[in-house]
């Protein structure tokens, strides 16, 4: 997980990661569903890699994880990759 990797919270390092929403220092490592937007097109990211603030839920990702979301993203934009499905998403603007 990201956190781990780069020291977040290692008592070797003698220092921890703060939320930078709310500086709370107690994170969990979950997965999350991710949303990746580009020029009015989507893709969602089931089951991705996340760091979550156990104080206010503020979510942080990985560089790398972002950067395989968008390979990805245009990988199937260029129809080098095929999406594992589609799904309909309905709209309604607020008024």
């Amino acid at each position: 997980m990201p956190g781990r990797r780069n020291g977040w919270n290692n008592a070797e390092s003698g220092w921890t990661m703060k939320c930078n929403f709310c500086g709370c220092e107690k994170w969990n490592a979950k997965r999350v569903e991710y949303l990746y937007s580009h020029r009015g097109k989507m893709l969602l990211v089931p089951n991705t890699p996340a760091e979550v603030c156990d104080n206010c839920g503020m979510t942080y990702y990985d560089a790398a994880v972002l950067k395989e979301i968008e390979r990805r993203f245009f990988a199937i934009e260029s129809k080098a990759e095929l999406p594992d499905r589609y799904v309909q998403v309905p709209e309604k603007a607020f008024a």
